[in-house]
């Protein structure tokens, strides 16, 4: 939470160095009361957004500087179903669009209940975000990012086992960091024309599948010497650094894969892009 707020604080000073720019402040909150689960739903459309776990006893806060000629804030919750929107919206003018450096100085911090069972749904638009999920109990993810920057990490271990991981990126960059702490069982992954940088680090825990696509942007895998990692692809590697990987049945064996305490299998489905591997700890 200090995280967030400290980002906040630097993002909101930046902001209101601008001439001539009329923001607006806008926070919302709830307190935990008894609730199991969350479906949360958030979507940005411009501007910086940082996502991340907040206190037990509250079930949700945003705090949020926008600027009110364009946009407005979104906050609706429904206590029955556990559902959420928080975030801003076009506020509804014909043909309006993101069209200056200005209107991207809008910055929000959402903070969610590590106390309940997460379902995450994240929609940017021309956005830059920073989702710090570790300690959540995340169930399961689906992200969209447009026009944006993302990084997506997991500093801690997902204290429950997610289901699913898809994550839509489009012309820029995204950063998953730590990604074995998410703990999900079935990551999905789609990139664009940007970088895509893909951290398999962390505790994965039982075996995980990841699919990633690209068409024309390039990959980096980050990969843990201890975990095991086979990889396979609809058109073999011809471009993958797969010196001193195994080549067995039509898949890449990463070394040590047979005695690894921990393995992922990864499919891959590059088009024009370039695959390349860094080696960490």
């Amino acid at each position: 939470m200090k995280t967030l707020a400290a980002a906040l604080a630097l993002s909101m000073a930046g902001a209101s160095l601008l001439p001539a720019q009329e923001m607006r402040d806008y926070s919302v909150g709830r307190q935990h009361h008894g609730e199991s689960r969350l479906n949360a739903s958030l979507e940005f459309v411009a501007g910086t957004i940082h996502v991340g776990a907040g206190q037990d006893d509250e079930l949700y806060r945003m705090q949020l500087r926008y600027d009110p000629g364009r946009f407005v804030p979104v906050s609706r919750f429904d206590a029955g179903s556990g559902s959420l929107q928080l975030g801003i919206e076009n506020a509804g003018k014909a043909g309006l669009r993101v069209s200056s450096r200005a209107h991207l100085d809008q910055v929000a911090a959402v903070e969610l209940s590590p106390a309940v069972l997460l379902s995450l749904d994240v929609d940017l638009g021309a956005a830059n975000a920073n989702l710090e999920l570790g300690g959540l109990r995340l169930g399961d993810l689906r992200l969209i990012s447009n026009a944006t920057q993302a990084t997506v990490s997991f500093s801690r271990a997902n204290p429950i086992r997610c289901s699913s991981m898809t994550i839509e990126s489009g012309a820029a960059g995204l950063t998953l960091e730590q990604l074995g702490n998410s703990r999900c069982g079935t990551v999905r992954i789609s990139g664009g024309m940007g970088q895509t940088i893909l951290d398999l680090s962390g505790a994965w825990g039982q075996g995980s599948t990841i699919t990633v696509k690209m068409t024309v942007g390039a990959l980096t895998l980050r990969i843990p010497r201890t975990l095991g990692v086979r990889v396979r692809s609809d058109q073999f590697l011809s471009s993958f650094p797969s010196k001193g990987w195994a080549n067995t049945d039509g898949a890449l064996l990463s070394p040590g894969y047979a005695s690894a305490r921990e393995q992922v299998d990864l499919r891959l489905e590059t088009a024009l892009g370039d695959v390349n591997v860094e080696w960490v700890r």
